[in-house]
């Protein structure tokens, strides 16, 4: 399998499986992908996941160009393949938080994965770039995202040059939020989703929800869609759990409804 799937408790452990090539991303991968997205999406008992890569050197090298430069029109099927879009939109499409646990290499399409999930932690060996430029091709999704989450000047450097910048740069320009040792990296990553598992579900997803749809809306826009989820979230047996636990001084016991 090119990619693994296992899901224990409520966090669902998804983990590109290719290390003798990097774990670069090639057609059966982004099938793969696609049904796992599928299927952690219409879980009802999972609230959160965790993308990394097999082994040491890599998060992912991105996409595999020697199987790529053996098709007969290698751009155009690079472009349009459905399950490429179902991976460069996860991130939207996907309410569920998704944390991407970044060990070795993320570049090109694997950063285009990383920057579709909403947090991203790295080990102190990574490092990351949009390499495109450098072999003819279009970061696309990416590109997008990256100039959304960096300074404008640093994302636009890495985009023209195709150059690589380090774990401790990505985390002093806020791509990534963590830094840990290779060794903390997938417990960091598990402890995190668990205190996001912990919350109330259907919260953590509205809340996600307003932050991504809100950064192409104006201000006043933004405002009546969180109206309307706060008005959606009070009618749910969650919303009123929350409030009696803490009353009772005790943990909450949310159930998603």
């Amino acid at each position: 399998m090119s990619v693994l799937y296992e899901t224990r408790d409520n966090i669902a452990f998804i983990t590109l499986n290719r290390p003798e090539s990097m774990n670069a991303l090639d057609p059966e991968s982004f099938e793969e992908l696609g049904r796992i997205w599928e299927d952690f999406r219409d879980d009802p008992d999972l609230r959160v996941a965790i993308v990394t890569g097999t082994g040491d050197r890599a998060f992912s090298a991105g996409n595999d160009l020697k199987r790529m430069a053996q098709r007969a029109h290698p751009v155009l099927e690079y472009f349009f393949p459905t399950e490429r879009r179902r991976l460069e939109h996860g991130g939207i499409e996907l309410w569920k938080p998704i944390i991407a646990a970044v060990n070795g290499y993320c570049l090109a399409a694997g950063l285009e994965l990383a920057l579709a999930c909403d947090l991203r932690i790295a080990s102190e060996n990574a490092s990351f770039g949009a390499l495109e430029v450098k072999r003819g091709l279009l970061h696309g999704a990416g590109a997008l995202r990256l100039t959304r989450a960096i300074p404008m000047a640093v994302a636009m450097e890495m985009l023209l040059t195709g150059e690589r910048i380090s774990a401790q740069e990505a985390y002093r320009v806020g791509l990534v939020s963590r830094l840990v040792s290779r060794a903390e990296l997938l417990p960091t990553a598990e402890r995190l989703a668990r205190i996001i598992a912990d919350n109330a579900p259907l919260a953590v997803r509205a809340t996600k929800e307003i932050a991504v749809r809100g950064l192409s809306m104006n201000l006043a826009d933004g405002l009546r869609l969180r109206d309307s989820m706060s008005r959606l979230l009070f009618q749910t047996e969650d919303s009123r759990e929350g409030p009696r636990a803490f009353a009772e001084k005790r943990p909450a016991r949310y159930q998603g409804r």
